[in-house]
This record gives structure tokens, sequence and C-alpha cells, in this order.
């Protein structure tokens, strides 16, 4: 197994609510994407972008209504235009396959192993809540690395806010998405989806002064 395959691990199961279509070229090799509905335990789901190779489903009928489990990875990309930089964030399939549509088991699972790359920010909602913001720089093949907006909760939120930049970290969670509106004038805005990786469980990797790793986990 490669490093690609230890540090980036994805699960989906739900329901493909968009069409298929067209999102780039590499080497003759076709990639589509598409929208999958994943079910979270309470009534509500998330809406998360997979991209698949075609050659990856020649076989297969996939369309809206399908139900899919997918196994991958959790890319992102920059997407330069006119209107400025954004982070594309995006399920890349290493396979997929048909589901019967009933009982997702495990719909939404991420494990990921990465450094801190912009120092951590802890808040408090005016709920009460305790919040800590991570972005995380997960490698791949190539020199490239992924960037990975996550937060942590309670007293996860709590530990992680005081970890630094460059701090080996590996998170277990689930991929979420959520609306938010954007003011583009004075007389419009727009909906736009923002993605992030809700953690569960953390293990920090702590160097010791032999140059051996100890960890410290908590849940």
């Amino acid at each position: 197994m490669d490093n690609i395959n230890v540090n980036n691990e994805v699960h989906l199961a739900g329901t493909i609510v968009s069409s298929l279509s067209f999102s780039h070229e590499v080497y003759g090799e076709r990639f589509l994407t598409f929208c999958l509905k994943v079910p979270r335990l309470s009534d509500i789901s998330d809406y998360i972008n997979v991209t698949v190779s075609e050659r990856l489903i020649k076989t297969m009928n996939l369309e809206v209504g399908s139900a899919v489990e997918v196994d991958g990875q959790f890319r992102s990309y920059n997407n330069y235009s006119s209107t400025g930089n954004r982070l594309i964030l995006t399920v890349f399939a290493r396979d997929i396959a048909m589901h019967s549509g009933e009982n997702f088991k495990n719909p939404n699972y991420i494990y990921l192993n990465g450094f801190i790359c912009k120092a951590p920010v802890y808040r408090i909602t005016p709920f009460g809540r305790e919040i800590t913001d991570l972005l995380i720089a997960v490698n791949r093949a190539y020199n490239k690395s992924d960037y990975m907006p996550c937060i942590a909760w309670g007293r996860n939120a709590r530990f992680s806010g005081n970890l630094s930049v460059g701090d080996n970290i590996k998170i277990w969670g689930r991929i979420q998405s959520r609306e938010y509106q954007k003011k583009i004038s004075e007389e419009e805005t727009v909906t736009k989806t923002a993605f992030e990786i809700s953690i569960s469980k953390m293990e920090v990797m702590q160097k010791e002064e032999s140059g051996e790793q100890s960890n410290t986990e908590i849940s």
C-alpha cells in the first residue's frame, strides 16, 4: 500500500442528485463530476462533490437517483478565474459501486494524516460551543498537497487550539457541507456551499528528543 492510501481515505454512501458532467481530461482520460447526497444521523444530509474517471464507470448506468458507495480521497485544487482564486474540494473516486439504497452503513467516513499549515483559530459561539478551525495539508504524489479545512469541537477544540503550524496530526471524522450567503453587490447575494471536515477523533504525533514519535490521542 502506498503512502497516498495511508494518509487520505474517504468512504461515502448516498444518492446521486445531479447529472454527471465533464470535469477535466488527463492524457486522454476523461473525468466526470456529480453531487452525492449523503445522509446524517439527523434528518438533514450533506451534499458532496465526487470526481470519477469515465473508465471506472463505463459499464455502470449512473443517473440522478442512483444509490452508490464511493471509496477514494478528499482532494483540493485552486480554481483561478476573473473573480479570484477559489479552493475547490472534491472526493476523487478510486472505486465506486451500486448500492441498494437502503440502510447505508457508516455513509460518511474520512481519515487524514497531515500537517497543520495555518495557525488554529479557537472561538466560542454565541451558544457557548467551543470550536477550533484548522487547515491541514495532506501530502500527495508528485510533490503535491491537498489543503483541508477542518473543525474540532468541545475538548478537541480546546486542545487543538494550542497546536502549532507544522504539527503532524491524524484525524477521523466526516465531510460536511453548509450553505452560506455571499454578497455580490448592494442588491445581490448568492448562495454558496462550503465544505469542511468535522473531527470526531484526533491523534497528534509528537516528536521526542530521540527523533522517534509518540502519540497523543483524544476523541
